[in-house]
Formats: C-alpha cells, structure tokens, sequence
C-alpha cells in the first residue's frame, strides 16, 4: 500500500523515537491532501479542466514523496485526463469526458487517500509502522 522505501527514508529523517519530524510531514500532507480534493471538486463543478489538471499533477507529486502510490496514481490520471488526454497521455478525449473521468479518479483518490489517512495515523499513535508493511 505504501511504498515502504520511500517511507523509510522519511523515518530515518527524524531525529529521535517520537518521530516528530515525519509526523509533521504525514500531518501537513493530511491538511494539503483534504484542500486539494476540495478545489479538485470545485474546478470540476466550473469545467476547468486545466485547475484540475494542475492540481493532479500538485498532489500527484506530494503523494509520491510520502510514498503514498494509490493516491499518486489516481492523481496522474486527473493530471492527464485534465488535459483531454487519455490515461496514457497519448490519445485525445473529449472535454465531457475528461470531467468525468476526473471526477470517478477523485472519487478514487479520495477513497484511497481515507485508508492510507488511517493506516497513518494508527502507526503514529500507536508509534507501530509495521502495520505500514515494514
């Protein structure tokens, strides 16, 4: 679920046992994560394919420094889809269905973002990162 060698390298960041550090990261990606599905939903709702776009591509790239692989996937289909693109990038789709492509990967991302949210937060508070699969 999570990318374990790119979680790791944030753990060996934190200086002591509590974990400070990390849990800040974990913490400020919560808050980022939660705005961005926010204004996600809200530049779907106007078609404003190139807002969604920016913002995949934004979330895209905060979920795979936590090594966060579901919400980083789901995240680089909207970036593409946001750009009329299919999930390859290669093939051209219309802008209708682009927005709702976009809103069945938010639905997605989302989802998967509440059990990586979670399974974090059970790690931190219980200071047990083996049920992160480590």
């Amino acid at each position: 679920m999570i990318d374990i060698e790119v979680f790791e390298q944030i753990l060996m960041m934190d200086e002591n046992d509590d974990h400070e550090f990390s849990k800040d990261l974990v913490t400020n990606y919560f808050e980022q994560a939660t705005s961005t599905f926010e204004s996600m939903r809200n530049a779907i709702k106007e078609n404003n394919l190139i807002e969604v776009s920016k913002l995949g591509h934004f979330l895209k790239g905060s979920s795979a420094a936590l090594g966060i692989t579901k919400v980083k996937d789901y995240c680089e289909k909207i970036q593409h889809y946001g750009k009329c693109k299919d999930v390859d990038a290669t093939t051209p789709i219309t802008p209708e269905n682009a927005l709702h492509l976009c809103e069945e990967m938010l639905k997605m991302a989302e989802e998967s973002y509440r059990e990586y949210e979670d399974l974090l937060k059970k790690a931190y508070s219980n200071n047990d990162f083996k049920i992160l699969g480590m």
